[in-house]
């Protein structure tokens, strides 16, 4: 089944049935998906029950609230998935999602693992992923180099 990612009201359709206990997801990919729209609803129960029963005791649920409640959730992409299927046991999902906190926009780039027991399937953990380092194209400017903007002073007296 695909995912409307792109329409933030298709996610939202798409993922009710699960959030409401209508149905189950099929696929860890499908799971992610209705856990983010969990979170733009405010649904801290079904974020709660959707996370495997091994580890349920250690969700802070008020921070679980506030930051569903500060949040402005704008959009869900799935970077990935390995495994997860509607034959496997386990999987991983990576994905990236942004939002707005405080008016400032934040990108939330994440690997979750879920697991499937008696067919159902639970989010267990997730870990950040951390962006690439920028890297210079350029060579660097040294302090007594000519400045790069054409001025004919020294970088340090300049631009630098």
């Amino acid at each position: 089944m695909d995912i409307p990612f792109r329409d933030p009201a298709a996610l939202e359709a798409f993922a009710r049935p699960y959030i409401e206990g209508k149905a189950l997801p099929a696929t860890a990919a499908e799971l992610m998906a209705s856990r983010y729209v969990a979170y733009s609803l405010r649904d801290i129960d079904y974020l709660i029950d959707s996370h495997d029963p091994k580890t349920r005791s250690r969700i802070d649920r008020k921070e679980t609230e506030r930051w569903a409640r500060e949040a402005e959730w704008l959009s869900l992409e799935i970077v990935r998935t390995e495994r997860g299927g509607p034959e496997d046991e386990r999987g991983e999902v990576e994905f990236v999602a942004r939002y707005r906190q405080n008016g400032v926009e934040h990108v939330h780039h994440e690997r979750s693992d879920f697991r499937r027991d008696d067919g159902r399937w639970y989010f267990v953990d997730g870990r950040r992923v951390a962006e690439a380092p920028v890297r210079r194209t350029s060579p660097k400017v040294g302090r007594n180099d000519p400045c790069p903007c054409g001025s004919g002073k020294k970088y340090k007296k300049c631009c630098g």
